[in-house]
Parts: C-alpha cells; sequence; structure tokens
C-alpha cells in the first residue's frame, strides 16, 4: 500500500508531556515530506497554535484545527469553517455556568474564559495551547453570560474544563439532551469539548483527502486520545501512542511507543523507510 497522508495529533502526539518538540520527531517530518507524504496536523488546539507548530515543522499545509470545525492553511482563508451560531453559544454558557466548571470560548482570533476559581495544574493545561497572546488575545471574564449579551461570538468550539470527572460527564448529559445540533465531546477526564453537529477531527480529514483526492486508505493516522480513536480506526493505517487509553489502542492497526519516548519519529521511519518517494512511483507507472 501506499500512503499518500500522514496525520499527526499534537498533544500527547507530537510533543512530549512537558510540551516540547523532540528534534527526532522534526527530522521524522521532513524525512516523509520528502517522499512526497502531505503531512497535516488534526488537532482540539486553536489553528494559530497549530500554524506555529506546523512553522517549527516546516509543515506548509492545510490543517485540522478546533476538532475539526475549522480546517485551514491561512487564517483568512479558511477551506471549511462550521460555528456554533451566537444564540446557541449564548445559550450553552449560560447552562455551563450553572456548573463549578471553567470555559472558554475558542474563537480563531481570540478566546474569553470565565475567571472560575480551578486548580494551577489545570490552569497550566489549559494555557499550554495558546500561541503568541500577541497575535491570539485570551481574555477572562467574571461572567462569560454578560460578555456574550453585550458583544455575540459565534464559535468554532467551546471548551469546558472539570475539576470531578462525575461532573463532567453529567454536563455532558445535560448539555447534549438540551442542545442536540451540537456534539459534545469527551476529551479526556477533565475536558469537554463543544462543536457543531456533525463536526469532529475524522469527518475533517475525510473532506480534506476528498479536496486532495486522497482516500481514507492512503492515509496514516497518528494519534493517542478518545477524540482521535475514530481517525485512526479509518484510516488505511491506523497508530496508537504507547501513551494511548486502551479504547484508542483496540482500535489501531498499530501500537508505537509512548510521546515520551520518540514514538512518532519510530512509527514513521519504520513504516515509511520503505516507501519511495511518491513522485519516483507514479512516473513508474507510466513507464
Amino acid at each position: 500500500m501506499i500512503y499518500r497522508l500522514l496525520a499527526l495529533n499534537i498533544d500527547g502526539t507530537l510533543l512530549r508531556s512537558n510540551g516540547r518538540l523532540q528534534s527526532s520527531t522534526k527530522e521524522a517530518i521532513e524525512f516523509v515530506q520528502k517522499k512526497d507524504v502531505y503531512v497535516t496536523l488534526v488537532t482540539n488546539r486553536h489553528f494559530q497554535s497549530a500554524k506555529k507548530l506546523a512553522k517549527a515543522l516546516k509543515i506548509d499545509n492545510i490543517l485540522i484545527t478546533h476538532s475539526g470545525a475549522f480546517v485551514a492553511n491561512r487564517l483568512d482563508q479558511p477551506l471549511f469553517v462550521k460555528r456554533i451560531p451566537e444564540e446557541r453559544t449564548f445559550n450553552i454558557v449560560q447552562v455551563l455556568e450553572n456548573f463549578p466548571c471553567n470555559i472558554r470560548i475558542v474563537h480563531e482570533r481570540f478566546s474569553i474564559g470565565n475567571r472560575k476559581k480551578i486548580s494551577s495544574n489545570l490552569m497550566s493545561k489549559m494555557l499550554l495551547n495558546t500561541a503568541d497572546p500577541l497575535f491570539y488575545p485570551i481574555q477572562f471574564v467574571e461572567s462569560l453570560g454578560d460578555t456574550l449579551r453585550d458583544d455575540p461570538v459565534a464559535t468554532p468550539k467551546i471548551d469546558a474544563f472539570f475539576e470531578d470527572q462525575n461532573e463532567l460527564q453529567h454536563v455532558q448529559k445535560v448539555i447534549q439532551d438540551a442542545f442536540p445540533e451540537v456534539e459534545v465531546i469527551q476529551v479526556n477526564q477533565e475536558k469537554l469539548e463543544i462543536v457543531s453537529k456533525g463536526v469532529s477531527k475524522a469527518s475533517s480529514l475525510q473532506l480534506l483527502g476528498k479536496h486532495l483526492g486522497i482516500n481514507l486508505q492512503e492515509m496514516v493516522v497518528i494519534g493517542n486520545s478518545l477524540d482521535d480513536l475514530e481517525m485512526i480506526a479509518q484510516a488505511g493505517l491506523g497508530v496508537a501512542m504507547g501513551n494511548s487509553p486502551i479504547e484508542v489502542k483496540r482500535s489501531a492497526d498499530w501500537i508505537t511507543r509512548s510521546n515520551d519516548d520518540q514514538g512518532v519519529s519510530y512509527m514513521v521511519k519504520e513504516h515509511f523507510r520503505k516507501q519511495h518517494r511518491i513522485k519516483f512511483l507514479e512516473r513508474m507507472k507510466h513507464d
């Protein structure tokens, strides 16, 4: 099988647990791009944060960001964007404000969050995937509902962070029942993401494949979190990181090492080593 596209999750996959990028990972991405393989990032981060990392990896391709709700190479020219309308964003926030959670409106140009007291560990996780504050302003307000009433926002994604997993699961059910027009995705034990119905990393990867003329069987997907499971299962070669939950590993064709043990570079070099450059293979086909 010739693989034409490599899709990589960011947190827990490309980056180590400390949020750093290993030089071996950079080399592996360079290695695979030299073989004419299209490399994209598929992430729940906002576009500007993903773009910054893509630049460090010398990837100048369309990226799947905001959990699939914003697909673009340039901020002002998205290939696909699906927003939660202003009124629905406001109504969801009003419901969330009844619960002990930190809420963030994750727009592609800015973020607004409430000032709910949460543990410093959770706060550092929330701020981990912010880009340069100069280009991506982050504002914290006392009441998100009041702010949105004065200044409505249609957003690609809403994040909610919890310290109690039971509370998270209860809120997930409450929001899903009250707003059937959205998807409420549990990313891990602390975080829910809310996007428009039909939006997911997997559906946006299919959309990108159609745009590029690459089918799912020609894709390698590497991920580690619960919201990567669907795209790992549908890819030609689905790879779970060694640090993935068991459900993600079960859906994969291959399990690589962990993100702290060079899992991406090990997998990429192991699998793409034997694959010739795509342009060379296509020339051979026509000769």
